[in-house]
């Protein structure tokens, strides 16, 4: 950011009306964003890799208009924006904000402040979110469904809501305020793409068409990440990398009666649980490759501590287990590592096996499982990919064939060293406007852009933050988004921006 940004500039000098901001946020969100989204999640959107025909299908185009629509109408000074389209690459809304110099309104009234956008480019803050969606995925509530919105006490139920689309909506929303009521804020640009879902190949592609147009990012606002609960601003310190591939394993050409095979024919499954014993102790679900883990910073022990003193037993018991089952990993600091830094490996998908009502006596001639791995925040995911390769592939049990087909994979990412100014600004924006302190905490998922600008500008500052919370459940059944928490977030983002 510029200068002021790194002084010890008092939050109230911003000269932002916090309160009618935020009532205004609140009113924007009911008349507006909730509309916008509930039309947003009816569109089955899907990543590339869960659509492979999805330049045919249209259907994240139809996303990218939805979205374009709303935001290209927001009375913001100097917004331009523009969707940016590669040959064969998902498209990239891209926006850009000139930096605004403060000013004043009546309230009510529904037009920038007195201030100006300028011309002064010397930072600029880069928003970050995505559009893309994953599969439906089973288990759905009755009356509830992917495509199919339904706002229930606050939560706006559906796929892609929390998980991103809420983002731009939020973004503009926030700089929009920032202009409105009195406030200043850098020049901004916003990012929306279409293929995180699908590990985001196609947005390095975008950053280089791009080249010097993002300016000197000096902070970046992700709205893709999580929160411990719903009471607070929550800050994601450190992300998970992540591979995942297609082991294939083949013993026979077909299938050949049970009865009279077996003892012969080795089991095509018998031969998966053997080569997934290469990679994982099976009691414990430690990873075995030594170049799968990390050691874990001093820092980052320490916040997990404190976020165990906030969230107490929720850190294990949102989750939906069964009566009677409990977690692998014991409650406590240990706990919020094993999510956050501990590698993991989860069978994700399966091919080769009938379902239960057609499964004949038969040996099976092939068994083939999607492998999803998480990676600690600092590994490196192509060095990962080649070990898990090369011990799954050799000395294959009985002369099997077996191959390890990759599909996706990206880097984790460990926040930078945080700022004074960044931290007191959170802190602040998180006591005004939920009325407790912000924490700070790692999150196991992935968000591969992160990684990427965390190589691009070392020096940025980061607030990666979102409003996945308990029970929100991003990628599997009864996804929602936690409406109060979003009309919150993005008043903490407007705040924030305006320093």
């Amino acid at each position: 950011m510029n200068s002021e940004l790194d002084t010890t500039q008092n939050r109230t000098e911003s000269g932002l009306r916090h309160g009618e901001m935020e009532a205004w946020v609140a009113k924007i969100w009911d008349q507006e964003i909730v509309p916008e989204i509930t039309e947003y999640i009816k569109i089955p959107a899907l990543s590339p890799l869960f659509d492979r025909d999805w330049i045919a299908n249209g259907n994240l185009a139809r996303a990218v208009d939805h979205i374009f629509s709303w935001c290209s109408a927001r009375p913001i000074a100097g917004l331009s924006l523009e969707v940016i389209e590669l040959e064969g690459r998902t498209p990239l809304i891209f926006m850009e904000i000139p930096a605004f110099d403060g000013g004043a309104t009546e309230a009510g009234d529904n037009s920038p402040g007195e201030g100006v956008a300028t011309g002064d480019d010397a930072g600029t803050v880069l928003l970050y979110g995505h559009l893309d969606k994953q599969p439906e995925m089973d288990g759905w509530r009755e009356g509830l469904g992917p495509w199919e919105p339904k706002l229930i006490e606050g939560r706006l139920y559906g796929r892609g809501g929390a998980d991103d689309g809420y983002s731009a909506y939020a973004s503009l929303t926030a700089i929009e305020a920032v202009q409105k009521f009195g406030g200043r804020h850098p020049r901004c640009v916003v990012l929306i793409e279409a293929s995180e879902e699908s590990g985001s190949p196609d947005l390095p592609a975008h950053i280089d068409c791009l080249g010097d147009r993002l300016g000197k990012v000096e902070l970046v606002v992700c709205l893709d990440s999580g929160a411990g609960d719903y009471e607070r601003l929550w800050s994601t310190t450190s992300l998970r990398g992540m591979v995942s591939g297609d082991l294939n394993i083949s013993i026979l050409r077909e299938g050949v009666h049970s009865g009279d095979a077996s003892g012969i024919v080795p089991s095509s499954f018998r031969i998966l649980r053997l080569l997934l014993d290469r990679i994982e102790n099976p009691a414990t679900g430690r990873l075995l490759p030594e170049i799968f883990h990390v050691e874990i910073p001093e820092q980052r022990r320490l916040q997990a501590a404190r976020v165990v003193e906030v969230m107490g037993e929720s850190t294990w018991n949102q989750y939906p287990f069964v009566d009677g089952s409990r977690p692998m990993t014991d409650g406590g600091t240990e706990q919020i590592l094993a999510r956050t830094w501990t590698p993991t490996l989860s069978v994700i998908g399966a091919a080769g096996m009938p379902p239960l009502e057609t499964a004949g006596n038969v040996l099976r001639p092939t068994t083939s499982v999607k492998l999803s791995f998480r990676l600690p925040p600092t590994a490196d995911w192509e060095e990962c990919t080649a070990v898990i390769k090369e011990i799954l592939e050799q000395d294959a049990p009985y002369g099997a064939k077996v191959e390890f087909v990759p599909e996706k994979g990206a880097n984790g990412w460990n926040a930078p060293p945080l700022a004074e100014w960044l931290e007191r600004a959170v802190e602040e924006a998180s006591i005004r406007y939920f009325g407790n302190p912000s924490e700070w905490m790692g999150e196991g998922g992935t968000i591969p852009f992160m990684g990427m600008l965390g190589d691009k500008f070392p020096d940025a500052q980061f607030l990666v933050t979102g409003v996945l919370g308990p029970e929100s459940n991003a990628h599997g059944p009864n996804e929602f988004l936690h409406v109060p928490t979003g009309k919150k977030l993005t008043a903490c983002v407007a705040e924030i921006l305006s320093l």
